[in-house]
């Protein structure tokens, strides 16, 4: 029979690939709540509507790529493609508006049929963080810094650069708009099919085009700056100021935009030239007409989502295993000790396991296998005495310490 295998484009995260996913995560946490941002969990499945209205109906998120089924009760589901909608769903669900601003952390699987590559999986794994209920620029800033301090706090800040843009008001959005429209449709032929087909349904869209040929008039193409109001040229002079304040660096890039009408003014990308093709690894910017897409009254917000494993891959090194003790009776009588000397140092935060079979020489491969700092051997002789032999693994040297003392003596 055939061993079964993962499903094409998911994976196991084991060992060293566990460690790097974890040591991103709980960076992540960390800064977050330092920065006073509290975490919350949505399901991974949202009624499809959560993503077909945010998301946008034709968008090849929701035509291409959304995990959509019916259930047994026939309600259309699917599993969440990204998590800024299902947290501003669960704002609104709980009644949330009236108690703002709200500042959200998460971390968790998110779910897309795309073609598999490097970096990119169909379940993949995102931190992220919202910051809901605030209009003004300093906000966009924070986030930012936020996103910034995590990055520097995994070891990322030489390999990654802050691209920033600003994609203005209402009013600048639709001029500009109107002049993206003008500038391509005098160039409608030389558009690749998808450009032309974004040029009637989402203009702003091809401005992301991967195409060669599209890259070429993109080069060209009108710029939202000269179609800012002055209202919106404030807000984006007061996020670079802020920015400039808080220490985090940045580069404008007049390409990042957004596709959806509720995105606005500050829109945000890191990107690393470590990844090849795939070199986004954070991205954001402010949507002030989600809440509203869910049912809920007009409110501001701003946020950024991450991929683990893009962030995970950018690590020097894998964090290594924890140092731990190995906890070796040399006879079943001995065993009754052991046990309780292994809980003994569990309550003393010290991280032990007990070799579970095997003559004295397959237990101490054991612990050199699992990385042991050191071994604790308890034989009939030493219980006698009331002692156990400590060896330490890293220097060979071998020491009796008293049964009662063992924790303290390793906690050292």
């Amino acid at each position: 029979m055939d061993a079964l295998q993962p499903v094409r484009g998911t994976r196991d995260i084991i060992g060293d690939d566990q460690r790097r996913f974890a040591h991103v995560v709980g960076a992540a946490r960390h800064a977050a709540a330092l920065y006073g941002f509290e975490e919350w969990s949505t399901p991974i499945f949202e009624d499809t509507r959560v993503f077909a209205r945010t998301l946008g109906e034709t968008s090849d998120v929701v035509t291409k790529e959304m995990y959509t089924f019916a259930d047994r009760g026939g309600d259309s589901i699917t599993l969440r493609p990204e998590n800024t909608a299902g947290i501003c769903r669960a704002l609104v669900s709980n009644g949330l508006t009236q108690s703002l601003p709200q500042k959200i952390f998460y971390a968790g699987p998110m779910f897309r049929y795309e073609r598999p590559q490097k970096g990119r999986y169909r379940q993949f794994h995102q931190i992220g963080a919202e910051l809901i209920g605030v209009p003004e620029p300093l906000a966009d800033a924070e986030i930012i810094a936020l996103g910034w301090h995590i990055l520097t706090d995994l070891g990322l800040a030489a390999d990654v650069t802050l691209e920033l843009n600003t994609l203005g008001d209402t009013q600048s959005r639709d001029a500009y708009r109107t002049a993206v429209v003008t500038y391509f449709s005098a160039h409608h032929s030389r558009l690749s099919a998808d450009s032309q087909d974004r040029l009637a349904r989402n203009p702003l869209r091809i401005l992301d085009s991967k195409d060669e040929g599209d890259r070429a008039l993109i080069a060209r193409a009108p710029t939202i700056e000269a179609h800012l109001t002055p209202e919106a040229g404030r807000f984006y002079d007061q996020v670079r100021t802020h920015l400039a304040q808080l220490g985090v660096p940045f580069t404008e890039n007049p390409r990042i935009v957004r596709g959806l009408d509720y995105y606005s003014h500050t829109a945000f990308e890191f990107v690393t030239t470590r990844l090849g093709a795939q070199g986004t690894v954070m991205a954001g910017g402010r949507y002030d007409g989600l809440v509203a897409e869910m049912g809920g009254p007009p409110t501001p917000a701003v946020g950024w989502a991450a991929g683990i494993e893009r962030l995970s891959m950018l690590l020097a090194e894998a964090p290594p295993r924890p140092a731990t003790v190995a906890v070796i009776p040399q006879s079943e009588a001995a065993e009754p000790t052991a046990l309780a000397l292994l809980q003994d140092l569990r309550r003393h935060n010290i991280r032990a396991e007990i070799a579970y079979r095997g003559n004295m020489k397959k237990r101490m491969e054991r612990a050199n296998r699992i990385g042991a700092r050191a071994v604790v051997i308890l034989g009939d002789d030493e219980i006698a005495r009331g002692v156990v032999a400590i060896k330490d693994l890293s220097t060979g040297t071998q020491t009796e310490v008293e049964l009662g003392h063992v924790a303290s003596h390793l906690g050292k």
